[in-house]
C-alpha cells in the first residue's frame, strides 16, 4: 500500500469553507494577541466578534467553490491570509504600528532591497510563530478531504456574517471606547488595535474612496488663542528698552495671511471639499507678527532631519557641540516628534510641510503633484537662495529622487547613487560626517543659501555587527552604564556630533556662521532599540535609554529641537510650552520674515501668542494645560492647572479639524488651487 493510499483512507471530510472561516477568525485573534502590548477585555471582544463575521465571510467567498477546485481555493485563501497577518505582525515588531496596504506596497521594495539583513534576521526569530500559523495548514492540505457546501451553509455563513459584524459594532458602542474611531477619530493604527485588521483595511478602503471624501469636513470652529510663554533674560529686556524712545510710536505687527479673501472663495468655488477648505480658513484668525518677526532674515539655513535622534543623545561630556547648539540656540523643554505610522518618511514630512502626513508613506510623494509654495525651499529659492538637497543612503529610497528635488524647492538632490559615493564610503549606515566634510565646502561662497539633510548614521538596528557607525566609535560609550544596544545606539550617534562639529568649524573658519542658521530635528524616536526579533532586541532598550518606563506616546515620542545661529547665543530664548514638528515651519517663516498665511498650515509659530496644541494621528494631544491620552480616554491636567468645563471637548475638535484640514489639502492639491488665486497668469 503506498503512502497515497493510506493518506486518503484516514483523510477527513472537512469543508473548505469551514476550514477557511476558522482560520480567518484565527489570524485575526493571534494577531491582536501577539501585537497589542496591554489587552482590554472591551477590545478583545470587538476584535473577536468582528473576527467571527470575518470568517463568516471568507467562508462564504471558499463555500462557491466546489468539487476538485474547493480544496485548492480554501488553502490558497489561507495561504493569503497567513501571508497578510504575518506581515502585519512583522510590520508591528519592526515599527511598532500596522500599516495599510498601500504604505507596506510602497515600502517593500526599499526594505527589501537596502535592509534585507533585517528581514531575513526577523523570520528566522520568527519561525516558532510562522509554523504555528502555518501548520493547519499543511494539516489541512495532507489530512482533509473535500466535503462540499449548498445553499443552506451559504444562507447560515451570510447570516453570520451580517450578524457579526452587527454585533461587533454593538460591542464597540456598548463599550464605549472606541465607537470615534470609525470616523472623526479615524487612524490605520488605532482601528487595528481597536476591531481588528479586516475592518481596519475596509475602514481604509472606505476612507480613501472619492465617496468618503465629498462632502466630510470640519465643524466650524473659532481656533482660540493664547499667549505663549517665552522667557528671556532681564539684560536682553532692558536692551530693548533702552534703544527705544518714549516718544516713538508702538510697533505695529501685521497678520501672517496671503491676499486672498477665503470667505469669499468659500461662496463661490464649484467642489465641495474646495468650498470647505475655504470656509474653515475663513473662520480662522491669522498668527501675528512679534518681536522675532525677520530676526533670520538674509540667513543661509542649514536643515537637518537627524535620523532617530533623541534627546539622549545630547550631552554636555560626549556631545559637546550637540549640547551648544541645543542651549545656546532657542531652547525647547518639551519638543515631540510623534511617531505619525510610516517611519522615516512621516517625519521628514511633517518637519518640511507643517501638515499631518495622513496619507502615512504616500504623504510625501503627494509632494510632486501639487506645489507646496510655503515649503522653506520654495519660499528661499524665489529669493534668490542656492537649494541643495543631500542624503548619505540611497538616493531612490522612499522615492526621494521624485520627492526632493524641484518638489521642495531643490536645485539638486544628491544621494548614494548619483554622486555622493564620491565622498562618502558605502557601508551600512554611511557616515554623517563624511557627508558634512564633502558637501559644505560646496557652498561656502555661495551666499545666501538653503541646503537640506537627511542623515543616515543613527539608523536601526543597534547590534555591533550591523552597524558601521557605531563600531568606528564603540571605545567613546563602553564605559557607560547602559545595555549593549543603547550603547551601540549611542555609539552611532557620535558620528552626528561629529558631523556637526566639521559643520560648525567649516562655517567659523569661512566667517559665515554668524551669517547662518541650523535647525536639526529627528524623523522618529528610536523604534529599533524596542523588543524587537527584527532589530535583535531581547529587551526593551528604549527604557534604558530614557531611564523610565515608556507607557504612552508622551514619554515615547519626547525629543529634541535645535534651531541656532550665533545671533541667539546672547539672547537666552527658552520655548516651555508643548512644540512638535508641525511646528518648525511656521516657526521658520516667522522668523526668516516670509510672506505666508498661518491659517494654511496646522503647526504654530512657537514665538506667537498662539494656542500651543500638539497632537497624534491617534487623535492624542497635548497643551500648555494638559494632556489627554485617546487609547485610554482619559485628560490629565497639568501640575496646579484647572481648566473649564468642556475644555477637552473644545480642543478634541481642533485636532478633528486639523486632521481632516490636513488630509483634504493633500488629496486634493489645494496648493495649486491657491497657486492659481494668487498667480494667475503662471498657470
Amino acid at each position: 500500500m503506498n503512502l497515497k493510499s493510506s493518506l486518503n483512507k484516514i483523510r477527513l471530510p472537512i469543508p473548505g469553507w469551514l476550514f477557511a472561516a476558522v482560520m480567518a477568525m484565527l489570524c485575526e485573534v493571534v494577531l491582536h494577541l501577539w501585537t497589542v502590548q496591554e489587552l482590554h477585555w472591551g477590545r478583545f471582544a470587538a476584535v473577536t466578534v468582528y473576527a467571527l463575521g470575518f470568517g463568516a465571510l471568507v467562508g462564504l467567498l471558499c463555500s462557491f467553490f466546489r468539487g476538485r477546485a474547493e480544496k485548492p481555493a480554501a488553502a490558497l485563501v489561507v495561504l493569503m491570509l497567513i501571508v497578510l497577518y504575518m506581515t502585519e505582525y512583522f510590520m508591528i515588531d519592526s515599527y511598532k504600528n500596522y500599516m495599510s496596504l498601500g504604505t507596506m506596497l510602497d515600502r517593500a521594495g526599499d526594505v527589501m532591497g537596502d535592509f534585507g539583513h533585517n528581514v531575513i534576521y526577523l523570520i528566522t526569530h520568527s519561525l516558532g510563530r510562522i509554523g504555528l500559523v502555518l501548520l493547519p495548514l499543511v494539516l489541512y492540505l495532507l489530512l482533509a478531504r473535500s466535503a462540499g457546501s449548498g445553499k443552506k451553509v451559504r444562507i447560515l455563513l451570510a447570516s453570520l456574517a451580517l450578524g457579526g459584524y452587527l454585533l461587533g459594532t454593538g460591542v464597540v458602542y456598548l463599550v464605549g471606547m472606541d465607537a470615534e474611531r470609525y470616523s472623526r477619530m479615524y487612524d490605520f493604527d488605532s482601528a487595528v488595535r481597536s476591531f481588528g485588521l479586516n475592518v481596519g483595511l475596509t475602514l481604509d478602503v472606505l476612507r480613501n474612496s472619492d465617496v468618503a471624501e465629498d462632502p466630510e469636513f470640519i465643524q466650524e470652529l473659532p481656533e482660540q488663542t493664547e499667549p505663549a510663554t517665552v522667557p528671556m533674560e532681564t539684560e536682553v529686556t532692558e536692551a530693548v528698552e533702552s534703544t527705544t524712545s518714549p516718544t516713538e510710536p508702538p510697533v505695529v505687527y501685521e497678520p501672517h495671511a496671503l491676499d486672498l479673501d477665503f470667505a469669499a472663495l468659500a461662496e463661490g468655488d464649484a467642489k465641495a471639499n474646495i468650498r470647505s477648505i475655504h470656509s474653515y480658513v475663513a473662520s480662522l484668525e491669522p498668527a501675528m507678527e512679534n518681536e522675532y518677526t525677520g530676526l533670520f532674515a538674509g540667513k543661509n539655513l542649514i536643515f537637518i532631519t537627524a535620523e532617530a535622534f533623541s534627546a539622549e543623545v545630547i550631552d554636555q561630556e560626549r556631545t559637546p557641540t550637540l549640547y551648544r547648539l541645543a542651549n545656546e540656540g532657542i531652547r525647547f523643554t518639551d519638543y515631540y516628534q510623534p511617531a505619525w505610522g510610516a517611519s522615516t518618511t512621516t517625519g521628514e514630512f511633517s518637519n518640511l510641510t507643517g501638515i499631518v502626513p495622513v496619507d502615512g508613506g504616500s504623504s510625501m510623494k503627494e509632494l510632486i503633484d501639487q506645489d507646496m509654495f510655503l515649503l522653506m525651499g520654495k519660499q528661499l529659492l524665489k529669493l534668490g537662495y542656492h537649494t541643495q538637497g543631500y542624503h548619505n543612503h540611497n538616493f531612490t529610497y522612499y522615492n526621494r529622487e521624485r520627492t526632493h528635488g524641484a518638489a521642495m524647492g531643490l536645485e539638486h538632490f544628491m544621494a548614494m547613487g548619483n554622486g555622493m559615493e564620491e565622498g562618502v564610503q558605502v557601508v551600512t549606515p554611511e557616515s554623517d560626517l563624511e557627508m558634512m566634510e564633502f558637501t559644505i565646502p560646496r557652498h561656502l561662497d555661495q551666499e545666501p543659501f538653503y541646503l537640506y539633510y537627511m542623515t543616515m548614521s543613527g539608523h536601526g538596528g543597534y547590534l555591533w555587527k550591523h552597524q558601521a557607525m557605531a563600531r568606528k566609535n564603540r571605545d567613546l560609550v563602553e564605559h557607560l552604564d547602559y545595555s549593549s544596544a543603547v550603547k551601540c545606539y549611542l555609539a552611532a550617534n557620535m558620528e552626528l556630533e561629529f558631523a556637526m562639529e566639521s559643520l560648525v568649524t567649516q562655517l567659523e573658519e569661512a566667517g559665515i556662521a554668524d551669517n547662518t542658521v541650523i535647525v536639526l530635528a529627528t524623523d522618529h524616536y528610536p523604534y529599533a532599540l524596542e523588543k524587537s526579533a527584527a532589530w535583535g532586541n531581547s529587551k526593551n532598550g528604549l527604557e534604558d535609554l530614557y531611564g523610565q518606563k515608556v507607557t504612552d506616546c508622551f514619554v515615547r515620542d519626547h525629543s529634541a529641537l535645535i534651531i541656532w545661529s550665533p545671533c541667539l547665543e546672547d539672547m537666552d530664548i527658552v520655548v516651555e510650552e508643548p512644540v512638535f514638528s508641525l511646528d518648525i515651519l511656521p516657526t521658520l517663516s516667522n522668523l526668516f520674515g516670509l510672506e505666508y498665511d498661518s491659517r494654511l498650515l496646522v503647526g504654530r509659530d512657537v514665538l506667537s501668542d498662539e494656542l500651543p496644541l500638539i497632537f497624534w494621528n491617534n487623535y492624542s494631544w497635548k497643551t500648555d494645560k494638559g494632556s489627554y491620552n485617546s487609547s485610554t480616554k482619559t485628560f490629565t491636567p497639568a501640575e496646579g492647572v484647572s481648566v473649564e468645563e468642556g475644555y477637552v471637548e473644545m480642543i478634541q475638535d481642533l485636532v478633528s479639524n486639523r486632521m481632516v484640514f490636513s488630509k483634504l489639502v493633500q488629496r486634493n492639491n489645494y496648493y495649486d488651487v491657491l497657486q492659481s488665486l494668487l498667480q494667475p497668469d503662471t498657470q
